[in-house]
């Protein structure tokens, strides 16, 4: 069975950008995507809120936005369009919990999708939001985290020979890989 989890968009920017404080939590999650074995799930607000991998480029060079644009394309990657319903379920969190905007978009994406894909947690590094854990309709927040076994898998070198420093699916450097050019399903 294959597991889901929703990424808020910081969590992809940690990724993306190898931020070095949290880029172990996100790579153990997509070692497990690339396996086969996890779902990433995030609202198509994400891919907005992902413009820049270095702070102040504009314009935003080529090879970067490409680099954007085809990792969001990994067929372990499920970004879902932000309809009606789930705008509407965004208001409520927003007046009932008093959350900004944008983390209501995710939480109530979240929340909508939990109840079709079963996804267990709503990752994120932002610590306002992750103290809402549970509180809102017992949606788990917090940062990316999974049992010893994914965490060990995690460290160890992957089917694509990336090691220590190397991460793999990172938009930098070494150990980028392609994408896949299929769409997310």
């Amino acid at each position: 069975m294959v597991a889901h989890r929703y990424w808020d968009a910081c969590v992809f920017l940690a990724w993306l950008k190898r931020e070095s404080d949290k880029v172990g939590q996100c790579e153990a999650a997509i070692r497990e995507a690339e396996a086969g074995k996890l779902v990433i799930v995030t609202s198509t607000l994400t891919l907005a809120e992902t413009l820049y991998l270095v702070k102040g480029e504009m314009p935003v060079s080529a090879e970067t936005r490409k680099k954007l644009r085809d990792f969001f394309e990994n067929e372990y990657i499920l970004p879902v369009e932000l309809d009606r319903l789930t705008a509407e379920r965004a208001q409520d969190v927003i007046w009932d919990h008093s959350v900004r905007h944008k983390d209501a978009v995710h939480v109530a994406t979240a929340l909508v999708w939990r109840e079709i894909l079963n996804i267990e947690q709503l990752d994120t590094f932002d610590g306002p939001l992750a103290t809402l854990s549970r509180k809102i309709d017992g949606l788990r927040i917090g940062e990316p985290n999974h049992p010893e076994d994914l965490i060990g898998h995690a460290h160890s070198h992957g089917a694509d020979g990336a090691g220590p420093g190397q991460v793999p699916g990172s938009l930098e450097g070494e150990g980028t890989h392609e994408s896949s050019s299929q769409a997310p399903q």
